[in-house]
């Protein structure tokens, strides 16, 4: 398993992390390494990395696990949400964010949290106005187009795909464990980045169906023998013996009569037509 910086950032570059969007707002450019001919900026890893470390930190400061809302309404982010609650023992909030859950003491589903996770500052905007009337610290992985309001820690990656998002709750995850003391450094996670993947129910179904169609197979029909006698054994040879066509047919009600004989006279003979 990924020790070491380097590792990570490898690991990063695999999942596409470091690509983000063509717009970029002014308060990311700090995180920009470059721009490539097509015009879409390439966020730094280096500094994407030290941002992990520092958000863990932030986890780990929190006493309990619980007083942590991760967030995400973003679909390919709900998988990850969910397991890196599994994992650090955080409230995961997958899917739409019910508004007033942050400020509406009515309801049955308020939280006070101590703080607040989120996969994308635009699409959990309501999540972050929330945060900040009850004056929640903000965690956020922010793309170079993602608006910084009301955010407090920016971790810049790319938050658009499913496996970058992955990745980092990923990467999350194995550092609080680590400064939490559950993890040994030297032995590592052996946890797969692939469980944090968020998989299309859709697809899913339809690779089911396909294994399901490759292991049937047909019935085979039993070897037919061709030098068998049709019709189940019966033989033609038997029933004719030696019969001769130009003999006369037997049996019949006019067995035997003879066809060149003049017709039989009419029952009532004595009327002449």
């Amino acid at each position: 398993m990924a020790l070491t910086k380097e590792e990570d950032v490898q690991m990063m570059l695999v999942c596409k992390t470091h690509l983000g969007t063509r717009n970029c707002d002014y308060r990311m450019k700090r995180y920009v390494f470059r721009r490539t001919v097509d015009g879409i900026h390439i966020i730094h890893l280096g500094k994407t990395w030290e941002k992990i470390m520092v958000a863990a930190r932030v986890i780990v400061t929190i006493e309990n696990p619980s007083d942590i809302i991760v967030a995400s309404q973003r679909p390919y982010g709900s998988r990850a949400v969910l397991k890196f609650s599994q994992y650090s023992g955080a409230n995961a909030t997958a899917g739409r964010w019910m508004p007033g859950t942050l400020t509406n003491q009515i309801t049955t589903k308020y939280l006070e949290p101590r703080l607040l996770i989120v996969t994308d500052p635009r699409t959990d905007a309501q999540a972050l106005k929330e945060a900040s009337y009850a004056n929640i610290p903000v965690l956020a992985l922010c793309d170079t187009d993602s608006p910084l309001e009301n955010v407090d820690i920016a971790i810049p990656a790319n938050n658009k795909g499913k496996e970058s998002i992955a990745l980092l709750y990923w990467l999350l995850a194995r550092e609080v464990q680590y400064l939490r003391g559950t993890l040994s450094r030297t032995a590592g996670w052996d946890i797969m980045v692939d469980s944090f993947f968020w998989r299309d129910p859709e697809e899913l179904e339809q690779r089911d169906e396909e294994n399901q169609a490759s292991e049937w197979v047909a019935p085979q029909k039993p070897a037919e023998d061709w030098n068998a006698p049709a019709g189940g054994g019966d033989t033609w040879e038997g029933t004719t013996g030696d019969a001769s066509w130009d003999a006369p047919a037997t049996g019949g009600a006019g067995a035997g009569d003879d066809w060149s004989a003049p017709a039989a006279a009419p029952a009532a003979e004595g009327q002449n037509w």
